[in-house]
């Protein structure tokens, strides 16, 4: 297991004991949830009664007779009449009673918990409402895709959201994991030759995978099967890029900025290459001369693309698909980034001025921290989209060397990014192929911060952290010199799908801030794919 795949077991085993109500595990699709799930149910405790539902789109009497068929409780319905929620209520709450005088705890697992209607999430929560003097006689977890945590924030499932008792979203796996995870996949596999895989075309894998165990699984698999084929003792970018075709089932990511091509030229390279994209970014790039020292959004969102009119005859779409798009792959240019674009200190420049905070000169780490700025680095979307603002990504230009990009806005499917004063929407697969997933951010917290603010700490640090849970939780505003109070800490950590460690990092601090309302940049969540039409 990954650490991100350990720490979302540790919160599962963790809700375990919660004393009942909700815990969340979400995830993208093929990230590791139903594994990390099955690990869970191997590590239960003989004295726990578990009902486990894999197909949750059940109106609410047919997911109240599921849970009571999966516990084997025996339900006597009234004759000749409809059943009602009562009918299963009533010997449900009776098991639960039964169960807990004996010592036995009673947990309910849904996989697949996006697909829950309203309705059916509202009865779940009711069922939360079956407790003793001591404890909720329930536990239940809701393991689904990341739109499960976007259901749970809307005004009516209020209730339910503020019942969850821990979550954890399941990151993808980070370039280093994704080594590691090959590597491992490998040696169970009972490889004891030399990897079959290059650093480079690991790199290649993870971005073509975006970190993907099930994504990861299938690219290896058809690379290493077309390597055999072509009688290779190691797999290389070209065999990557030819599987990923193959088994997404789209146009290989573009890794050009097109510059100075005439229409007609273009046609004849769409009927060599087959490669379908985004008309308007195509025309644009064609437009625009790359100047040195002026790094354009472009180079990233540059995959050819059929032209909406042109002087040569027309391509019938069945010519363009049997096309070959490997030929394409040899024949592309290499990205011009400018000087100016591989500026660090001007992208925090660019960022500090989002916070309306004004750097002419030394615009470091250092420096930002005497305005109580403070700087952190992240890895992955979901992260970026969790801290919910602006940020510098660093990119990776053909030749692997970094330049930056300060992101400003990000929707479901594509991003806004300025790149040395040029600002444009790109989608999140144009993306992935310049990306790793590192990114910096700033966060504005308590003067003198410096790393943790944990058990025993006083002062001003503490004194903020008081004064922003007191605002969260609309309590009376604290006193000076206030004490560290671990255990709303442990609870706000909880509520934000953090690690309870108590301990107040980085992090907790920037969730702190923005959960309390702090006058902050934002990310812009109304970013609209530009090409809709790209798969």
């Amino acid at each position: 297991m990954s650490e991100r795949h350990r720490e979302a077991l540790g919160h599962l085993l963790y809700g375990l004991n919660g004393g009942g109500g909700f815990v969340l595990l979400t995830g993208e699709i093929g990230a590791g949830k139903t594994t990390v799930c099955r690990l869970f149910l191997e590590q239960i405790p003989a004295r726990c009664n578990v009902a486990y539902l894999f197909n949750p789109k059940q109106t609410v009497i047919e997911l109240l007779q599921s849970i009571c068929d999966e516990f084997g409780i025996a339900v006597q319905r009234r004759v000749e009449e409809t059943a009602t929620v009562k009918d299963f209520i009533d010997p449900l709450n009776r098991y639960l009673l039964a169960t807990h005088a004996v010592k036995q705890n009673n947990v309910l697992i849904i996989d697949e918990a996006q697909n829950l209607s309203a309705d059916v999430l509202e009865q779940l929560r009711l069922l939360t409402n079956l407790e003793t003097n001591e404890r909720k006689l329930l536990q239940i977890i809701l393991i689904g895709q990341p739109e499960l945590r976007t259901m749970l924030e809307r005004p009516e499932l209020e209730q339910l959201a503020q019942r969850v008792i821990a979550r954890f979203h399941l990151d993808a796996l980070s370039p280093a994991e994704t080594t590691q995870y090959i590597a491992h996949r490998l040696a169970v596999a009972g490889s004891k030759q030399a990897a079959p895989f290059s650093a480079r075309v690991i790199r290649r894998i993870h971005r073509r995978t975006r970190g993907i165990p099930r994504r990861i699984n299938l690219l290896c698999d058809r690379a290493l099967l077309g390597a055999y084929a072509a009688g290779k003792h190691a797999v290389d970018a070209r065999t990557v890029d030819a599987a990923a075709l193959e088994v997404f089932g789209r146009a290989l990511p573009g890794n050009v900025r097109w510059r100075s091509i005439g229409l007609g030229a273009l046609a004849v390279i769409l009927v060599l290459g087959g490669i379908f994209g985004d008309v308007d970014a195509l025309l644009r790039s064609t437009k625009k001369q790359p100047v040195v020292g002026a790094a354009s959004v472009q180079a990233l969102a540059a995959t050819p693309a059929a032209p909406a009119a042109s002087t040569a005859p027309a391509i019938s779409a069945p010519s363009m698909a049997l096309a070959p798009a490997p030929v394409v792959v040899n024949e592309r240019a290499p990205v011009v980034v400018g000087e100016a674009a591989r500026d660090l200190p001007a992208a925090y420049r660019q960022l500090a001025q989002l916070w309306q905070a004004d750097f002419s000169g030394d615009a470091s780490c250092k420096a930002l921290q005497a305005k109580s700025l403070y700087c952190f680095t992240g890895k992955g979307m979901n992260e970026l989209r969790q801290l919910g603002r602006p940020a510098i990504l660093t990119l990776r230009d053909d030749d692997d060397k970094p330049y930056y990009a300060v992101l400003t806005g990000v929707g479901a499917s594509a991003v806004t990014l300025q790149i040395d004063g040029v600002s444009d929407t790109v989608n999140l697969d144009s993306l992935a192929r310049r990306w790793d997933g590192e990114f910096s951010t700033l966060w504005r917290g308590p003067e003198q911060f410096r790393k943790l603010i944990m058990q025993g700490d006083r002062g001003p640090a503490v004194d903020w952290v008081a004064v922003r849970l007191a605002r969260v939780d609309r309590s009376p505003p604290p006193s000076t010199d206030a004490v560290y109070d671990e255990p709303r800490i442990r609870r706000f950590q909880l509520a934000q799908g953090l690690s309870p460690d108590g301990v107040a990092g980085p992090q907790t601090l920037m969730r702190l801030a923005t959960a309390a309302g702090s006058d902050e940049p934002r990310l812009d969540p109304r970013v609209i794919d530009p090409s809709p039409a790209r798969k």
